[in-house]
């Protein structure tokens, strides 16, 4: 709500308007009221405004006109153009405070006046954020300013002072600044000490694991509470190696917030928000450091260099425009323990692994399995085979008579298999131990290939 009101408040007002607009023509005899929805979104995507166009059908509804409190929040962009025609079709007349009472479908000049303040409250909307956006930019460049959020793992939330704006100070909220955590920050510190020896991702989780060091979630449940707060994992890790906040300086707009269809067969839904990362060529960082460091600039900057060089595998031969590097991801189950196989780059050739369950974060377990392997190139040599196989009861489209008067089907190629098995779900099963290949059909399938070595 506008001007910082509370809901209470601002229902009450808008209730007011609502009651003073139809005074004399009418009463108002119910009432829908979302609170905590953004007028960006379609009314088929509001609690109530969907409440609202689901009695609209409804003949006993016991209403027959729609009384908007402020057409800021009922309105925004388009919607009035969308819900216009649903509303004249029941018979449900709208009225308006801005239209000095009903809105008439017929008339070209509340038709026009509607777009008017339809595009108004979308320039309201996208002026704040514009604003709002360089005032944040500009307190982290400039001032260092903590914006709010989780603090980083390392850090905890210190008193700063008076608010700097006047009319929060004045409502006694307090900034906030970061400052080391006495129970974590000794762990970041460690976790980039073992980083710039040399020690991968995964061999640092496993150590804070078999250390029974808490992982964040764990260290700060209050605030994670979504999170199992289980065990440190590969990604906890790498994320903790690449957080540049930890050099002291602050770091905002790491992540921005995309508008896209809620559903694109269905315009009418309009649009959901979307997180996305965005590169450091969009980061805002602070001029100045703006609270104590728990790793130098230089050894940050050594430990992503570190990390560039660990990277992914080059590719030997680049793969022609078009082609998929892994020729059967996602088609190759474990025989096992079930599980899809994982495409991994092995001595420069195509493979597939299934490790069980198991991640390099945590420690080994003897009773497991060994890990499953299997070249790509071995496969593909069986899959002509295969497919004569899956599809010996089809009828041929095409047959070749040999000299002798046989009849003879053509051999499908690799890719020819492989759209086969994609168009028609079929999954192949690996057993390392037998060294054999299912189809995952009706009927049990099998030839046998060579296991790799």
């Amino acid at each position: 709500t506008e001007d910082w009101q509370d809901p209470v408040t601002s229902r009450a007002r808008q209730h007011e308007q609502a009651a003073a607009l139809v005074r004399g023509h009418g009463v108002v005899v119910a009432e829908f009221f979302d609170a905590g929805q953004s007028r960006t979104v379609a009314w088929g995507r509001r609690p109530e405004a969907a409440a609202l166009v689901a009695q609209l059908a409804d003949p006993g509804r016991g209403w027959d006109a729609i009384v908007i409190g402020e057409y800021e929040r009922a309105f925004y962009g388009s919607q009035y153009a969308a819900m216009a025609p649903l509303f004249e079709h029941y018979g449900v007349q709208p009225w308006m405070p801005e239209a000095g009472g009903r809105v008439d479908f017929a008339s070209e000049h509340d038709e026009q006046a509607m777009t008017v303040l339809g595009l108004s409250s979308k320039r309201e909307v996208t002026r704040t954020s514009i604003r709002v956006r360089a005032a944040m930019a500009a307190q982290t460049r400039e001032q260092g300013r903590y914006l709010g959020g989780r603090p980083p793992y390392g850090y905890r939330l210190a008193d700063a002072g008076p608010h700097p704006n006047k009319a929060h100070a004045a409502w006694g909220r307090r900034a906030h600044r970061l400052e080391p955590d006495p129970g974590t920050a000794h762990v970041v510190r460690w976790m980039f000490a073992q980083r710039l020896a040399g020690h991968s991702v995964a061999r640092i989780a496993r150590a804070l694991n078999d250390a029974g060091i808490p992982c964040p979630s764990a260290a700060d449940p209050e605030r994670n509470p979504h999170r199992t707060g289980t065990a440190w994992t590969l990604g906890t890790a790498a994320t903790i190696l690449g957080k540049p906040r930890y050099t002291g300086r602050q770091v905002w707009n790491r992540q921005r917030t995309d508008s896209e269809l809620a559903d694109p067969a269905n315009t009418s839904l309009g649009h959901k928000t979307v997180q996305r990362w965005n590169l450091p060529g969009g980061w805002v960082i602070s001029a100045r450091p703006a609270h104590p460091a728990l790793v130098s600039e230089a050894d940050f900057i050594a430990a992503q260099d570190i990390s560039a060089a660990r990277g992914p595998a080059p590719v030997i031969a680049p793969a022609a425009p078009g082609t998929s590097r892994y020729l059967l991801a996602g088609l190759l189950a474990c025989g096992t323990c079930g599980r899809r196989m994982e495409s991994a780059w092995s001595n420069g050739k195509a493979a597939y692994r299934c490790r069980h369950g198991h991640t390099s974060a945590a420690p080994p377990d003897p009773a497991r399995p060994k890990n499953a392997y299997v070249r790509e190139d071995r496969i593909l040599a069986h899959l002509p085979a295969l497919h004569l196989l899956l599809t010996g009861t089809e009828p041929a489209r095409r047959r070749r008579r040999t000299r002798r008067g046989a009849d003879t089907r053509p051999q499908a190629g690799a890719d020819d298999v492989i759209g086969y098995m994609r168009d028609r779900g079929v999954t192949l099963t690996y057993d390392p131990a037998a060294g054999t290949l299912q189809a995952g059909t009706c009927e049990a399938i099998k030839t046998i290939i060579r296991k790799a070595g």
